[in-house]
C-alpha cells in the first residue's frame, strides 16, 4: 500500500524538466531523449530486418487502398466538387505526408491512456528525462515511413501529371506545407494525449482529430459544408495543412473567400498549435495524481 504522502509526491515528478532550465535547455534535453529512445527500438526493429520489410510493405499497401477507392471513384465520375483526379491527388498527397510524418513522430501518443490506468506511466515519471519525449518515442515505428512513401508517390504523381505554372511562391509552398502540416497534426496528436489525462479511455477519440482529419483532408472543400469549412479554419485548423495553401498553388479559390496571403500563413498557425498544445501537455501532466497502487 502506497501512503497518501508518496502519492502526493509523484506528481512533482511531473514537473520535469526543472523550472530552473530555460526553454532552449528543455528542447535540447527533450530532443536527445527522444533520438536515444527511437534509436533504441529502431535497433530493435532492425534485427529482424525480414519482419520490418514485411511490415513496413504493408503499412504502404494498407494506406495505398485509400488512394485506389479514390481512383474507382474517378472511373465513374470525370470530377469530385470540381476537382479533377491529379488534383485530388494533390491535396491527398499532401495531407498524407504530412499526416505520416507526424504519425512516425508521435504516433505512439495513443498509448498514454492505457498507461495511465495501468500505472506503468509512474516508471516514466522518475526518469530524469521528458516525459513527452519518452511517451512520443515509444515503440518506435519505423514501419511507419510506409504512409510517408506512399503520400510522396501521389503527390510525385500529381506534380508530374499537373499543368501548373510554376512560380518560385508555389515551389516554397510545397516543402512549407510538409512541414507545417507535420507540426499541426503533431500538435494534435499531443493535445490528444494530454486530454487522456482526464478521460483516460480516450485513444478514439484522439483518432477520430488526427486519423480522420488525414482522411478529411483528402477531399477537396467545395464537397464539405459551408459550417463544416468554418470549423476546420476558425476553431480547429486543420484546413491549413493543405487546403489553404494548396489551392493557392492549383490556382483555385478557397470557399471562404479569405484573402490570398492566408495561404502564408500555416507556419504561423503551427507554432500557435504547437504552444497550445504544449500548454495543456503540461496541464495533464500536472494534474494527473497517480494510480495511488
Amino acid at each position: 500500500m502506497v501512503s497518501s504522502v508518496e502519492v502526493e509526491d509523484r506528481p512533482r515528478a511531473a514537473a520535469w524538466p526543472p523550472e530552473r532550465q530555460s526553454a532552449y535547455e528543455r528542447v535540447r534535453d527533450g530532443l536527445r531523449a527522444y533520438r536515444m529512445i527511437a534509436a533504441m527500438w529502431i535497433r530493435s526493429t532492425m534485427a529482424y530486418r525480414a519482419s520490418f520489410a514485411m511490415a513496413t510493405f504493408g503499412n504502404f499497401a494498407a494506406t495505398a487502398l485509400d488512394f485506389v477507392a479514390k481512383l474507382l471513384m474517378f472511373s465513374q465520375v470525370d470530377r469530385l466538387g470540381g476537382y479533377s483526379l491529379p488534383e485530388v491527388a494533390f491535396l491527398y498527397g499532401i495531407a498524407g505526408t504530412a499526416f505520416g510524418i507526424a504519425d512516425l513522430a508521435f504516433g505512439s501518443m495513443d498509448r498514454l491512456g492505457r498507461r495511465v490506468r495501468d500505472g506503468t506511466l509512474d516508471t516514466l515519471l522518475v526518469r530524469p528525462v521528458p516525459v513527452l519525449a519518452q511517451i512520443a518515442a515509444d515503440r518506435f515505428a519505423l514501419r511507419r515511413l510506409g504512409r510517408i512513401t506512399q503520400g510522396v508517390l501521389v503527390l510525385g504523381y500529381a506534380i508530374a501529371v499537373l499543368d501548373i505554372s510554376w512560380t518560385p511562391l508555389r515551389l516554397l509552398l510545397i516543402p512549407l506545407m510538409l512541414l507545417s502540416g507535420g507540426a499541426i497534426f503533431a500538435a494534435v496528436f499531443v493535445a490528444g494525449g494530454a486530454f487522456q489525462f482526464v478521460a483516460q479511455d480516450a485513444s478514439e477519440v484522439q483518432n477520430s482529430f488526427t486519423y480522420g482529419g488525414n482522411t478529411l483532408l483528402q477531399y477537396p472543400p467545395t464537397v464539405f459544408a459551408q459550417d463544416l469549412l468554418r470549423g476546420v479554419t476558425y476553431v480547429f485548423p486543420l484546413a491549413f495543412v493543405n487546403w489553404l495553401p494548396a489551392l493557392y498553388v492549383l490556382g483555385r479559390p478557397y470557399p471562404l473567400d479569405l484573402p490570398t496571403w492566408v495561404a502564408f500563413t500555416p507556419p504561423l498557425v503551427a507554432a500557435g498549435c504547437c504552444a497550445l498544445a504544449g500548454i495543456a501537455w503540461r496541464a495533464g501532466l500536472r494534474s494527473y495524481r497517480s494510480t495511488g497502487s
